[in-house]
């Protein structure tokens, strides 16, 4: 029998629901959307199996999908971005929910497969390694998991990576289910590329520097719209801009 949860500590969930509770209150598309699916269960009777990182942002999608009727398991896409905090809070509010920062790659593999062990009728990835592995499993007579692609109807993959796995197992004729590219729609082009990425990018070099922007000379590569995202944030905290386009 699969445990219904692995984390690292669940004497952090009140840290993690705190947490969660502040993005809550910057998240007011998903938080209306809540409160639609509560009243219409469009996922009622569905399993959703999801392999994205474990934040507090992604802990408000999942409680969405929960009060749409879907009963969700969460694994970790990336080990060293999971919140333990929040995977802590997600475990005592009654998720399956696989995942602690600093995991080894076994251990990452493992989580996996005890997400999918739930039977999913859909699957939400981040980077297809949920996908690849459930599709794995279903071409070995012995493994567990065999037959867990067959009751899948659908699903959505989030990033570039992933979308060209996907395309690469549709051309190979082995991908089992439809799965929309996520990463291809105009509401991630036309905002979470020049908006989030743009303001990632930078906390990412500044967490890792401990740089002030302020008088630095930025040089960014490519005006496409995460370009154009990165140079508008670092000119806004007064870095000054070069840009390079090849194109």
């Amino acid at each position: 029998m699969v445990e219904s949860y692995w984390v690292k500590d669940l004497g952090l969930a009140e840290q993690g629901s705190r947490k969660v509770g502040m993005a809550e209150t910057s998240m007011p598309v998903l938080r209306l959307l809540a409160k639609r699916y509560s009243d219409e269960r469009p996922f009622d009777g569905f399993t959703v199996s999801a392999c994205l990182h474990i934040t507090k942002e992604t802990a408000v999608l999942v409680k969405a999908l929960r009060e749409g009727g879907a009963k969700v398991s969460l694994c970790a896409s990336n080990p060293l971005s999971t919140q333990d905090d929040v995977a802590a809070f997600l475990a005592s509010d009654g998720f399956q929910v696989y995942g602690f920062r600093g995991m080894s790659r076994r251990d990452y593999y493992n989580a996996i497969r005890m997400c999918l062990s739930h039977g999913p009728d859909l699957t939400i990835d981040d980077g297809a390694d949920l996908v690849a592995t459930l599709h794995q499993a279903a071409a070995v007579d012995t493994e567990p998991l065999k037959h867990a692609v067959d009751r899948v109807v659908g699903g959505t993959e989030e990033t570039t990576t992933g979308v060209n796995r996907l395309k690469a197992m549709e051309r190979e004729k082995v991908l089992r289910y439809p799965i929309v590219a996520v990463n291809e729609a105009l509401s991630k082009s036309l905002f979470d590329n020049p908006l989030g990425t743009g303001q990632s990018a930078l906390d990412g070099v500044m967490r890792a520097t401990n740089v002030l922007l302020a008088g630095k000379n930025v040089v960014v590569c490519g005006y496409g719209r995460v370009g154009s995202g990165i140079a508008e944030r670092a000119r806004g905290l007064g870095a000054r801009v070069i840009v390079v386009e090849p194109d």
